[in-house]
């Protein structure tokens, strides 16, 4: 194949070599122009992608930011709610333990009153009372009927007096309640408990603001990342023209510098040809009259005839 297309080649006019010789340099220059516009492309999508790139990458760095921000938020909400619980819980205990005492002492006050009313006075007014109808019984002289009806008063007079002392003894140990039991620090508490609780409501709010913060800065970073791949998408098929059109014109060119060969052959051959004219020129000048030019001598000097 390339021994038939060279003989076609060594055919060829001198004209028409420099005809295809022409048309290759124009198809050459051709896909040069292609392939500088290729890489003039690519370049430009290059400085593009390093833009989109820097943008997203700021972006990223701030959403970072910002979730670290609402994660600071978000401990010191959690913190403040694990406060309250804590406080709730102290709270709750304390509660149950104030219904427990409340309990016993409306329970003792029961019981209390019952006595009074079993009492009908006070454990001093009946222990005078008392003395006076035991000492009048003891040591007076009175009628049997009489003895028997004071009898009688003494027995309710005792049976009031053991209530009142009773009574006594219960109303003291609700006061021993009063005095030690009751833990009056439930407002201090809800008031501890209200205020984390505002403080946790606004970290709250203020986390959830960054949280929202940094999903709309990573929507904008991912539309940057997403024409980041667009560009890339495009480039490729850029790039995989290059080596095609390379190949081309590795190929023109060889091509090329076979009809330059075959040109520069011809070219040689007119040289010679022209050459040996004017030797011959230069032969007859010297036989007939002997006066030469400077281009004359040379050529019988360079010929071996001087």
């Amino acid at each position: 194949m390339e021994a038939t297309e060279n003989s076609d080649i060594s055919n060829m006019s001198e004209r028409e070599l420099k005809d295809k010789i022409n048309q290759l340099r124009t198809q050459i220059s051709q896909k040069e122009k292609n392939l500088n516009t290729i890489f003039k492309d690519l370049k430009l999508y290059r400085n593009n992608i390093d833009e989109l790139k820097e943008k997203r990458n700021e972006l990223n760095a701030k959403v970072k930011d910002l979730v670290s921000q609402a994660q600071d938020f978000k401990s010191k909400r959690d913190e403040n709610n694990k406060k309250i619980t804590e406080l709730k819980s102290r709270r709750d205990e304390i509660q149950k333990q104030n219904k427990s005492k409340a309990n016993e002492i409306a329970q003792l006050k029961k019981k209390r009153n019952e006595l009074n009313d079993i009492s009908k006075g006070t454990e001093e007014s009946l222990s005078k009372a008392y003395s006076q109808e035991l000492n009048k019984f003891l040591n007076e002289d009175i009628p049997l009927n009489h003895e028997i009806d004071l009898f009688e008063r003494l027995e309710n007079l005792k049976r009031r007096l053991e209530a009142a002392q009773e009574a006594n003894n219960i109303h003291q140990k609700i006061q021993e309640i009063y005095n030690t039991s009751f833990d009056d620090n439930i407002n201090e508490l809800n008031d501890q408990i209200q205020q984390l609780a505002d403080e946790s409501q606004q970290y709250h709010l203020q986390m959830v603001e960054y949280f929202n913060k940094a999903d709309e800065v990573r929507a904008e970073a991912d539309s940057y990342h997403e024409d980041i791949k667009n560009k890339y998408s495009l480039m490729s098929p850029l790039k995989s023209k290059i080596d095609p059109i390379k190949t081309e014109i590795s190929q023109l060119r060889e091509e090329l510098d076979r009809y330059l060969k075959q040109l520069d052959d011809i070219q040689l051959q007119k040289d010679e040809k022209s050459q040996d004219e004017k030797h011959t020129e230069a032969k007859e000048k010297l036989d007939k009259s002997g006066r030469l030019s400077l281009e004359d001598l040379k050529i019988l000097m360079e010929r071996g005839d001087l």
